[in-house]
């Protein structure tokens, strides 16, 4: 468990890349980091795993503070059960340990009013699960699909400007964006290998009870504003409304743009953003139910020999994450890929299918739950 919230425990879970470490951390690192430990609760892989890229560090944290910590019109549990609800259409079972034990420790977990927010969430990634992955991550989502039917309760997308949609939506684009820099970065548990199965539920049971007072705290919206330089809404994310959440998205999305222009040559931006225009959710098809990356090659086949190692691991990343290997990242670093332009490619990657995802959802149901408490402090 002490790996779960410890900084040490936290850094060994990251591949790939080596995150900076707190006691090494300055300047804007350094500010985002204790940030997220008053904020969130425990140093978390997911979000450390950007620190090679300053920026884009700020710009994951500041979506995530400001999407599913901060107050707003929708209470904790609400945006819990939306982020566990993402993460399992996303078949991301990392995140989803992580969320439904959150989610679980918070009073109202259990409402039944909950549900058709739930199942929004879960419709939103296309598909209810990506072919090939592993048994346990497949029994997860099953586990979270007893929720009523996919659908149930949508109103008129033309309504989704009002505060608690644009709140919900935030947070789907988020965690469309977190679930596959942690399936690149991390691995299918926030758990130790060496827990045994049937030592897991009683694990995360006590992470949820770890996490209960700082998931029951409400931080100040825009507080992380501060953290990067203003930045004009672009029209796909008209759906964050205004506000501190709006400011937020502008920001991060303004600073992952950067880091893609600096990291992401011009013909891979071009055919990713090609490929996403055209793209209408869930995964890549592949052959007989088994995924396969032929689908990449092909894509990538007109580019220069120095190109189809990065156009491959953007493609995988924002299409089918959990396709990315060793063998995939290891092609992309021999291009001369370091930390931070692997981190920014796959944040621009990332972001820019969450985007993606975002100007196409349904509007949430309406959120009707008086008797779940606030996460008032």
């Amino acid at each position: 468990m002490l790996a779960l919230v410890t900084a040490r425990g936290a850094l060994a879970q990251v591949r790939h890349v080596s995150p900076v470490p707190p006691r090494s951390a300055r300047g804007l690192v350094a500010r985002v980091y204790g940030q997220l430990v008053r904020d969130f609760g425990m140093a978390a892989p997911p979000v450390l795993l950007h620190s090679p890229a300053p920026e884009v560090l700020a710009a994951c944290w500041m979506m995530l503070r400001e999407s599913l910590l901060c107050g707003g019109a929708v209470a904790r549990v609400v945006k819990e059960a939306v982020a566990t609800g993402v993460s399992a259409a996303n078949a991301c079972p990392y995140c989803v340990d992580v969320h439904d034990a959150t989610l679980r420790g918070l009073r109202g977990h259990d409402d039944p009013r909950l549900a058709p927010v739930a199942a929004w969430a879960r419709t939103t990634a296309g598909e209810q699960a990506a072919p090939g992955l592993p048994p346990a991550s497949q029994a997860r989502q099953s586990a979270l699909g007893e929720w009523p039917p996919p659908g149930a309760g949508l109103v008129a997308v033309g309504e989704r400007s009002a505060a608690p949609q644009a709140e919900l939506i935030a947070v789907a684009v988020t965690f469309h964006y977190l679930n596959r820099m942690v399936a690149v970065f991390l691995g299918d548990s926030p758990l130790p290998p060496e827990v045994p199965a049937r030592a897991r539920g009683p694990a995360l049971r006590a992470f949820g009870r770890l996490m209960r007072p700082a998931a029951r705290r409400t931080p100040p919206a825009g507080a992380s504003l501060p953290l990067l330089p203003a930045a004009s809404l672009p029209p796909d994310l008209a759906w964050a409304g205004s506000g501190p959440q709006a400011e937020a998205f502008a920001r991060a999305s303004a600073a992952i743009e950067a880091g893609g222009r600096r990291s992401v040559p011009g013909p891979v931006r071009d055919l990713v953003t090609e490929r996403l225009a055209s793209w209408t959710g869930g995964p890549p098809p592949g052959r007989a139910g088994v995924p396969s990356r032929a689908w990449a090659a092909e894509a990538t086949a007109a580019l220069p020999d120095a190109l189809r190692p990065p156009a491959t691991l953007a493609l995988l990343t924002a299409l089918a994450p959990y396709q990315v290997d060793d063998g995939v990242v290891e092609a992309c670093r021999r291009t001369g890929q370091d930390d931070r332009s692997l981190i920014e490619l796959t944040a621009w990657a990332s972001l820019s299918a969450a985007r993606r995802v975002g100007g196409r959802l349904p509007a949430p149901p309406p959120v009707n739950v008086p008797s779940v408490e606030r996460t008032d402090p």
